[in-house]
Protein backbone atom coordinates (compact mmCIF):
# COMPACT_ATOMS: atom_id res chain seq x y z
CA UNK A 1 0.00 0.00 0.00
CA UNK A 2 1.10 3.90 -0.23
CA UNK A 3 3.24 5.13 2.33
CA UNK A 4 4.98 8.53 2.74
CA UNK A 5 7.19 8.46 6.10
CA UNK A 6 8.70 11.72 6.93
CA UNK A 7 11.75 11.67 9.74
CA UNK A 8 14.25 14.38 10.65
CA UNK A 9 12.17 16.64 12.74
CA UNK A 10 12.86 17.72 16.27
CA UNK A 11 13.45 20.77 18.93
CA UNK A 12 16.22 23.65 17.38
CA UNK A 13 17.23 26.85 18.38
CA UNK A 14 16.38 30.18 16.34
CA UNK A 15 18.56 30.12 13.44
CA UNK A 16 19.67 26.29 13.58
CA UNK A 17 19.29 23.66 10.71
CA UNK A 18 17.07 20.66 10.50
CA UNK A 19 16.67 18.08 7.28
CA UNK A 20 13.15 16.38 6.95
CA UNK A 21 12.98 13.54 4.96
CA UNK A 22 10.06 11.67 3.33
CA UNK A 23 10.74 8.09 2.52
CA UNK A 24 7.57 6.69 -0.38
CA UNK A 25 6.42 3.04 -0.95
CA UNK A 26 3.43 1.73 -2.98
CA UNK A 27 3.28 4.18 -5.87
CA UNK A 28 5.59 5.01 -8.64
CA UNK A 29 7.14 7.70 -7.06
CA UNK A 30 9.32 9.34 -9.91
CA UNK A 31 6.14 10.53 -12.01
CA UNK A 32 5.19 12.55 -9.73
CA UNK A 33 5.81 15.99 -8.02
CA UNK A 34 5.77 16.22 -4.65
CA UNK A 35 4.99 18.66 -1.94
CA UNK A 36 5.50 19.77 1.72
CA UNK A 37 3.16 21.34 3.62
CA UNK A 38 2.91 22.65 7.24
CA UNK A 39 0.42 22.98 10.15
CA UNK A 40 0.97 24.70 13.40
CA UNK A 41 -1.16 24.98 16.33
CA UNK A 42 -4.51 26.49 16.24
CA UNK A 43 -3.75 27.15 12.23
CA UNK A 44 -4.83 26.22 8.97
CA UNK A 45 -2.51 23.69 6.66
CA UNK A 46 -0.51 25.91 4.48
CA UNK A 47 1.38 24.80 1.72
CA UNK A 48 5.45 25.38 2.14
CA UNK A 49 7.11 23.90 -0.97
CA UNK A 50 6.59 21.90 -4.09
CA UNK A 51 9.21 20.14 -6.49
CA UNK A 52 8.01 18.49 -9.92
CA UNK A 53 8.39 14.95 -10.82
CA UNK A 54 11.68 15.07 -12.10
CA UNK A 55 12.93 17.52 -9.70
CA UNK A 56 14.23 20.01 -12.17
CA UNK A 57 11.44 22.95 -10.65
CA UNK A 58 10.64 24.28 -7.52
CA UNK A 59 8.57 26.85 -5.75
CA UNK A 60 8.51 27.99 -2.41
CA UNK A 61 6.12 29.88 0.18
CA UNK A 62 7.47 33.27 0.26
CA UNK A 63 8.02 33.21 3.73
CA UNK A 64 10.57 30.29 3.48
CA UNK A 65 12.36 31.59 0.40
CA UNK A 66 16.03 31.43 0.23
CA UNK A 67 16.02 29.50 3.63
CA UNK A 68 14.74 26.69 2.81
CA UNK A 69 15.59 23.87 -0.06
CA UNK A 70 13.62 21.01 -1.53
CA UNK A 71 14.69 17.93 -3.46
CA UNK A 72 14.29 14.69 -4.56
CA UNK A 73 15.60 11.62 -5.06
CA UNK A 74 13.68 9.18 -7.75
CA UNK A 75 16.66 6.31 -6.52
CA UNK A 76 16.07 6.19 -3.35
CA UNK A 77 12.17 7.32 -3.33
CA UNK A 78 12.52 10.22 -1.06
CA UNK A 79 12.09 14.01 -0.89
CA UNK A 80 13.59 16.20 1.70
CA UNK A 81 13.24 19.58 2.97
CA UNK A 82 16.28 21.11 4.10
CA UNK A 83 15.66 24.32 6.72
CA UNK A 84 18.20 26.71 7.50
CA UNK A 85 17.97 30.04 9.21
CA UNK A 86 14.70 28.28 11.30
CA UNK A 87 12.20 31.14 13.46
CA UNK A 88 10.26 30.27 16.11
CA UNK A 89 7.60 30.79 13.49
CA UNK A 90 8.65 27.85 11.37
CA UNK A 91 7.08 25.61 14.45
CA UNK A 92 4.49 23.58 12.92
CA UNK A 93 4.14 19.76 11.88
CA UNK A 94 5.17 19.04 8.89
CA UNK A 95 3.71 16.81 6.09
CA UNK A 96 4.73 15.76 2.71
CA UNK A 97 2.36 14.88 -0.12
CA UNK A 98 2.14 13.35 -3.49
CA UNK A 99 1.13 16.00 -6.28
CA UNK A 100 -2.50 15.40 -7.24
CA UNK A 101 -3.18 12.34 -4.82
CA UNK A 102 -4.45 11.73 -1.57
CA UNK A 103 -1.12 10.45 -0.25
CA UNK A 104 -0.08 11.92 2.92
CA UNK A 105 2.66 11.15 5.64
CA UNK A 106 2.14 11.36 8.82
CA UNK A 107 3.98 14.08 9.75
CA UNK A 108 7.14 15.06 11.74
CA UNK A 109 7.30 18.08 14.55
CA UNK A 110 9.23 20.68 13.97
CA UNK A 111 9.61 23.04 17.31
CA UNK A 112 12.29 26.37 16.84
CA UNK A 113 12.66 27.83 20.32
CA UNK A 114 15.62 28.72 23.04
Amino acid sequence: QVQLVESGGGLVQPGGSLRLSCAASGFIFSIYGMNWFRQAPGKEREWVAAISSTGSITNYLDSVKGRFTISKDNARNTVYLQMNSLKPEDTAVYYCHADRTNYWGQGTQVTVSS
